[in-house]
């Protein structure tokens, strides 16, 4: 009888231990980087490989929203370079710096196409190489556009509060768009040939960015030196010139108010009212660059800056994924904040791009408010 039940119970305990074997494989098969071989490990940091791999669906989901803002961008940004380089009278210094921002946007879409593909394999395609160039056209188009938003701040600074002899002219513009392109490539370079810092797997392990996981002070200080210069200096300098800019309004409309007290004249008062609209407008546009720019931007500072100095049990595979989703989101809006509130800008698409159902009145002439008509010409 013992024989008997020990020959029936042989096999279900090996049943039984086999199943819990398959059990535990199907979970070390469903960690982080499962899919990753060995060869390819260092691209996962150890922190991800705690956490439980997203299901599929997930993956599916954001790759469908991806592919839908890179149709947005690509339209859009696509549409802004047209339309800004073929129009005469849009082929202006100040809006050369629109053009650059959508460059910049454009070489964020290239991101896409690769994401989406690595989405579907649940890994990052090409591996150390796909990494790097994932990497590092996100590296080229974030600080590219954070400078180059401080670059248009500078402008319309100048524009708006200098009138007369304040405007740049094409060759300065040059020059500073040429600037913004050299100020993206030091922490885009360094990475790549890993002579300070390296590029690698975040989040879900499709998207690829700087290490800011490794706990030495190599790692700790590259993270500071690219915060400082990929978004601390653009902030200070956005911030800077359009607060610069909304007090020289300001003065202005004060010595128009006071002029025409002292004058009389009730011609000022429809300038003051005309003065008063455009601060308004200025410190809408104004805002909005800025909101934009903290909304894209501002997540991503907080994830890196935790994951150096705070504590990282808080950054997990969703929460780490949100910054590159509010990133590419703001490339794609771009050009409706830039472009499509400049008038000459919806005159020209109304033209050229008729099913687009857009019906822009004929500017009204007005040459009694020397900064009206700055904004006319240079509001991009």
């Amino acid at each position: 009888m013992f024989f008997n039940e020990s020959v029936i119970a042989g096999p279900m305990a090996f049943v039984g231990v086999v199943g819990e074997v398959g059990q535990v494989q199907h979970m070390q098969e469903r960690l982080l980087g499962w899919n990753v071989p060995p060869e390819h490990s260092d691209l996962v940091h150890p922190h991800w490989r705690g956490f439980l791999a997203p299901g599929k669906y997930w993956h599916i989901g954001l790759a469908l929203i991806y592919f839908m803002l890179m149709v947005l961008s690509s339209v859009g940004n696509g549409c802004v370079i047209w339309i800004f380089t073929t129009s005469k009278s849009l082929r202006t210094p100040s809006n050369m710096f629109v053009i650059n921002l959508a460059i910049f946007d454009l070489v964020m879409m290239a991101e896409m196409p690769l994401f989406i593909i690595s989405s579907f394999l649940e890994r990052m395609i090409g591996w150390e190489m796909g990494c790097d160039i994932y990497a590092a056209l996100g590296s080229v188009s974030g600080i590219g556009s954070a400078i180059n938003n401080a670059a248009i701040a500078y402008d319309r600074y100048r524009t708006i509060s200098c009138p007369i002899d304040g405007r740049l002219n094409g060759k300065q513009a040059a020059v500073i768009v040429a600037f913004t392109w050299f100020w993206s490539m030091p922490f885009t370079i360094l990475p790549i040939t890993r002579i300070w810092g390296r590029y690698v797997t975040e989040g879900f392990l499709t998207t690829c960015s700087f290490d800011f996981l490794t706990e030495d002070q190599d790692t700790k200080v590259f993270v500071g030196a690219i915060f400082t210069w990929a978004y601390a200096i653009p902030m200070c300098l956005i911030i800077y010139f359009y607060s610069q800019l909304l007090k020289s309004v300001r003065r202005h409309e004060k010595m128009l108010r006071d002029q025409a007290k002292k004058m009389n004249v009730k011609s000022l008062v429809s300038n003051q009212d005309k003065e008063r609209s455009v601060e308004m407008k200025i410190a809408k546009v104004a805002f909005t660059i800025f909101f934009l720019f903290v909304c894209s931007w501002t997540p991503y500072a907080v994830v890196a800056m935790t994951g150096a100095f705070g504590n990282r049990e808080s950054l997990t595979p969703f929460s780490t994924m949100i910054p590159a989703l509010f990133a590419k989101t703001v490339s794609c809006i771009d050009p409706w904040i830039y472009a499509i509130n400049h008038p000459r800008y919806r005159q020209e698409l109304q033209k050229r791009c008729q099913w687009m159902g857009i019906h822009e009145p004929a500017p009204a002439v007005d040459t009694t408010s020397a900064i009206t008509e700055n904004l006319k010409t240079d509001e991009a």
